[in-house]
């Protein structure tokens, strides 16, 4: 199992480094089909919210020059194969840090809570905001809900009209330039 707070130690200076901002580091099933894993690395240009390509190839390379150099040291990061995921947080991005509550108050999100939370596992309305550790989300079923930041198993935006109007438009340069292969079964 990887370590994901010895993984976030090393990969944020990496996105420092390029004047970016870590959004979530996880690891999760390959979408391969492989059964191997992959390790997902967010990040994003505080400046736009977003990543182009050329950002997530420069942080790929970053990533994988001091994971290589950490391993070279003899240092297990992830045990058995993996592939590196790096990307844009997206429209309906996940919600991971504090300011993340804050930017998107007054959009809708869907909030998971970890199974040691008591009452309603999972919350769907607008983000009202965050007040030191606490969440709040007016809940369509249960009104306004508080919740502690800590207790969160996963929060994201949900993809609505209004969200889409407050996104800033995503940059595509480089993408006409990016060939990509798909395999037939």
């Amino acid at each position: 199992m990887a370590d994901i707070a010895r993984l976030t130690e090393l990969i944020e200076p990496e996105a420092a480094a390029l004047g970016l901002e870590l959004v979530r580091v996880k690891m999760m099933p390959s979408e391969a089909g492989d059964g191997g894993e992959a390790l997902q690395v967010m990040a994003e240009d505080p400046a736009t919210g977003q990543l182009i390509i050329d950002q997530c190839a420069a942080l790929s390379r970053r990533i994988s020059d001091a994971m290589d150099a950490a391993e070279e040291a003899g240092e297990e990061l992830i045990a058995g194969a993996y592939h590196l995921e790096v990307s844009s947080p997206g429209i309906d991005r996940p919600l991971t840090r504090a300011k993340d509550f804050a930017n998107w108050a007054g959009h809708e999100a869907r909030i998971v809570m970890d199974k040691s939370h008591d009452g309603q596992r999972v919350l769907k309305g607008e983000l009202q905001g965050i007040d030191g550790n606490d969440v709040t989300i007016a809940d369509r079923k249960a009104g306004e809900v508080v919740v502690p930041r800590d207790r969160i198993h996963s929060a994201q935006l949900v993809l609505t009209d209004a969200l889409i109007a407050a996104t800033k438009p995503l940059d595509t340069a480089g993408a006409e330039e990016e060939s990509f292969e798909t395999e037939e079964e």
